[in-house]
């Protein structure tokens, strides 16, 4: 058998090992030491806009701290994107609120700025303003932040970045992940970079990074014993992990190219193919990271749907995968709220995910597009 084309595996650049070991020699092996503020640092270099990082154990930790610092509790609304992965919104239900589902926009298939008014307008109508905003920046690829932050602040609604796709992603110039009250990173194996698992909170305020801190740490109070005024979490990084991501930092805009190259392959590609959408930049204000190449197929055009695709790519062993599908229509939520119309719905019933990783050679790139070439 041939070997697998994943969809987006992990890739290493070299000096991994190097502050591994160091964390091994100097036997910080617990989820703090020199690896894990180095790490801090240099994200918070590399996001800029003063931005204050706590690194943890995933992004969905980041998320739920996020909003445990924006005040969610029990009984709360959090409006969050439904088109996006269960993790952007299991948090939610962690603090025992309730998730509001907002469909996306065609254009970024991020959340719609004016779905999202609705949902705030009907909210409040109901004596039931909403808590918190979770938008999501889709496989690299930012949302319409000037109307989403502008919305947020109208309202005085606390918003959260759901950047763990799109690290690198920039809009107007402006790192994703930098506009929010807090931003989440994530670095699972199959993320731009990665440290095998792992996440990051990224803060506007020394105060908020210093709070996530102590909360991810058992919220261990400033005393001699072990003492606890509030209920904490084992969400803080280890050391020797957070070596792996200060190595993959030095890699990440070499990621980057390579995965934005990708998705010029899948352009070229596709190019001539009436019927078959790759998905790309709507403007110039948007750099987004490409962390994985999707393409829209419109079967009435084509002759073929996006399941025909993958299951020709499968028998070539070659990994894809339908987009997203909306958490509206995911049966844990099947009794939550939405606003929206089929943008979202749509788009999962037609959209495929394609090989995006930075480390696909020659080789695997002529077999894509020879699988795709018997197809169309």
């Amino acid at each position: 058998m041939k070997n697998k084309i994943w969809l987006s595996s992990p890739h290493m650049g070299g000096s991994e090992q190097k502050y591994v070991q160091e964390a091994f020699e100097t036997n910080w092996i617990a989820p703090l030491g020199p690896n894990v503020n180095g790490f801090e640092k240099d994200l918070e270099n590399y996001l800029g806009e003063d931005s204050k990082v706590a690194c943890l154990a995933s992004g969905t930790s980041a998320l739920h701290l996020a909003l445990i610092l924006s005040d969610v509790v029990l009984g709360d609304e959090v409006i969050c994107q439904s088109m996006t992965f269960s993790a952007s919104a299991n948090p939610i239900t962690y603090q025992g609120a309730k998730p509001v589902f907002v469909d996306s926009e065609h254009d970024t298939w991020n959340m719609c700025p004016v779905h999202l008014e609705n949902a705030i307008k009907t909210g409040i109508a109901k004596n039931k303003k909403p808590k918190a905003i979770i938008v999501v920046h889709l496989y690299g690829m930012s949302a319409k932040m000037d109307e989403i932050t502008a919305i947020a602040k109208k309202y005085k609604i606390s918003l959260i970045e759901d950047a763990a796709e799109a690290l690198g992603s920039t809009y107007k110039g402006q790192k994703c992940g930098t506009f929010g009250d807090f931003g989440v990173l994530s670095f699972n194996g199959n993320k731009i970079i990665t440290t095998s698992g792992g996440g990051a909170l990224v803060c506007k305020t020394e105060e908020s990074k210093q709070k996530a801190i102590f909360l991810a740490t058992q919220a261990r109070d400033n005393a001699p014993h072990y003492q606890h005024s509030e209920i904490g979490y084992n969400y803080r990084m280890s050391n020797v992990v957070a070596g792996i991501g200060r190595g993959q930092m030095e890699v990440l805009d070499k990621h980057i190219d390579l995965r934005r190259g990708m998705n010029q392959f899948y352009q070229e590609i596709f190019k001539d193919t009436e019927g078959v959408e790759v998905f790309v930049e709507p403007t110039a204000d948007y750099y987004s990271n490409h962390w994985l190449s999707c393409i829209v197929v419109d079967n009435k055009i084509t002759g073929f749907n996006r399941e025909h695709l993958r299951l020709k790519l499968l028998e070539d062993n070659i990994e894809s995968r339908p987009l997203w599908k909306p958490m509206h229509l995911q049966p844990v939520f099947k009794n939550s709220k939405y606003f929206g119309n089929l943008v979202s719905e749509n788009l999962f019933i037609n959209g495929l995910c394609l090989p995006s990783s930075s480390n696909l050679i020659k080789e695997d790139r002529e077999r894509i597009q020879s699988c795709f070439s018997k197809i169309i």
